[in-house]
């Protein structure tokens, strides 16, 4: 009688388990929601302005400055497109870096990153880069946690 007992309990637990799998299984997932990331909606154009008017609200930038940081912004989206249409293809003919030319492409990623900076020192003052500087940490911080999420 004892075993029959654990051997209904088992059942019972092993079902609840299974019904909760399926249960997840069935939520649709984020892109079949519409949940599609804030940026990915927008035309590069559109992005570029909601940008410069996000660091505009968050840095108190004059009209001047404006039109300084929307050079670089456009520079840098730029160069966004083209890195990611060069991974894509590289990606399709599933092609695999050396180190050598992973290390030229970070090192190369790094100089960009100080000559940007350089120039950004030059448009903003003291305070606004300081602010500037956190709202990049911040940002950085903020997207190494996307791709850790389980």
């Amino acid at each position: 009688m004892k075993k029959m007992f654990m051997i209904a309990i088992m059942m019972i637990g092993f079902s609840s388990f299974a019904q909760e799998k399926m249960i997840s299984e069935n939520k649709p997932q984020r892109h079949e929601r519409g949940d599609v990331p804030q940026m990915e909606k927008f035309t590069p154009e559109q992005r570029k302005q909601l940008q410069l008017k996000k660091m505009t609200l968050a840095l108190d930038l004059n009209s001047n400055q404006q039109k300084e940081m929307e050079k670089i912004i456009s520079e840098q989206s730029a160069k966004r497109e083209a890195k990611m249409a060069e991974r894509k293809a590289s990606k399709e003919s599933k092609k695999e870096l050396t180190a050598d030319a992973r290390f030229a492409m970070e090192n190369q990623r790094l100089d960009e990153q100080i000559a940007t900076k350089a120039r950004v020192k030059k448009i903003l003052n003291a305070e606004q880069f300081e602010k500037w500087e956190k709202m990049k940490a911040q940002r950085h911080h903020k997207g190494g946690k996307k791709f850790h999420k389980k």
